[in-house]
């Protein structure tokens, strides 16, 4: 390969899925965008990491690059913020997710082989090199079209990041601002030549908690990577020596939460589930605001690690807990799991109530909930039908069970 090299590294999502902004949390003992950053800086004369507007520095323990800028509201356009730091002089981009740790500088060259060196390729069926390339690894599951019609797996792949570019297809497939879910079909949309070749299977993308302990495992089963360089490398084959066995294997916990409060008669109670305040219903007989919700989801959490539940850690006797937030309280469960090494990678929580109705207040119930823990909580409404105080409305239950891991 002979030019310029310059990859964009683009890390700049909510982690909505996720739950936090996955790219800096832990793997390997480094930021997870560290990973990605490694790998394109062993390949280019040049990187730019494309950040959460409003996040203007890369965490500790990521190696320094060239450039940091400020991300769009879509991945198109945080990609375009990116090519506006990348140099003139680059002849070749490369575009890779920092939600995408494993790939390897084998799988960067056989990219930059690819695209090759010829300044005006990517004309349709062209023979020489192509405008573009992307990494696909073949589809093991049977597929069919969302009307039911099957479809050839023999025909399709999976496409990875990193993609390379001629620079200058990449610069013109973005100058109109479409949108795609990655830029090789931009190009494409040009008539730029776009070429697949052989990708890793094992180069996942970080979406949900349990991809996360899936890359630990991949990383921990990996010789000592190629990637690594500088200043960075013998802190990270230390790690990952002194580690290989306890990632190899994480240790996964399972915790079940119940809880059940009555409706109160006292006007003044507000009802709060889920951290949100629901008008026009009773509140609940309680110590605390009663959100059966945050209970139930604290309780699965402790009982997860063998800490007992949140009638002990807050107890009712104390009575700095009266009227207390249980949002407040669900904070502090997540902080002592936390200080003893563990943390949260998912929640699920059934609520079973007559009334009020959960539906409308569902999507922020989620939302505060995953906040507070770390990790995406969900949250399903279910109907008594009618039998016992809970059929007559009388009171709400609430039934969590949570899935942590030792960090």
């Amino acid at each position: 390969m002979t030019g310029e090299v310059w990859t964009v590294v683009v890390a700049a999502g909510s982690g909505r899925r996720f739950g936090a902004a996955k790219q800096f949390v832990p793997l390997g003992g480094r930021p997870l965008v560290a990973w990605a950053i490694e790998a394109a800086l062993a390949v280019s004369d040049g990187v730019v990491v494309v950040l959460p507007d409003g996040v203007a520095e890369l965490p500790d323990g990521t190696p320094d690059v060239q450039r940091i800028v400020a991300g769009g509201a879509t991945r198109s356009a945080s990609v375009r913020a990116g090519l506006t730091a990348v140099p003139s002089t680059a002849e070749v981009v490369l575009v890779h997710d920092g939600a995408r740790p494993m790939a390897d500088e084998a799988l960067f060259r056989r990219l930059l082989d690819a695209v090759g060196p010829t300044a005006d390729a990517g004309e349709p069926g062209s023979d020489r090199p192509a405008g573009a390339a992307v990494p696909g690894v073949a589809v093991a599951d049977t597929l069919r079209s969302r009307d039911g019609v099957p479809v050839d797996r023999d025909t399709v792949v999976a496409v990875q990041t990193p993609q390379a570019f001629r620079a200058e297809v990449l610069r013109r497939a973005h100058a109109g601002g479409g949108e795609a879910t990655d830029d090789a079909t931009l190009c494409e949309e040009l008539g730029a030549r776009v070429v697949v070749v052989e990708g890793d299977p094992s180069n996942l993308k970080v979406t949900t908690p349990s991809d996360l302990a899936v890359a630990e495992s991949l990383l921990a089963a990996r010789s000592p990577s190629p990637l690594q360089v500088g200043d960075f490398a013998d802190e990270a084959t230390t790690h990952a020596a002194s580690n290989r066995d306890q990632l190899m294997t994480p240790e996964l916990r399972v915790g079940n939460g119940f809880d059940i409060h009555r409706f109160s008669d006292d006007p003044s109670r507000r009802c709060v589930l889920g951290g949100v305040e629901i008008p026009d219903s009773p509140g609940f007989e309680a110590h605390s605001d009663g959100d059966v919700v945050a209970h139930a989801v604290a309780d699965a959490l402790l009982g997860a690690v063998g800490q007992g539940d949140i009638g002990a850690m807050f107890p009712d006797t104390d009575p700095t807990h009266a009227g207390a937030d249980s949002m407040e309280l669900l904070d502090g469960v997540v902080a002592r799991l936390a200080r003893d090494g563990w943390r949260a990678l998912n929640v699920d929580c059934s609520v079973i109530a007559e009334r009020p109705k959960l539906a409308p207040h569902r999507p922020a119930m989620v939302e505060r909930l995953s906040a507070v823990v770390g990790a995406p909580v969900s949250v399903k409404g279910r109907r008594a039908e009618g039998v016992g105080s809970l059929g007559s409305g009388e009171a709400v239950v609430a039934l969590a069970s949570a899935l942590v891991v030792r960090s």
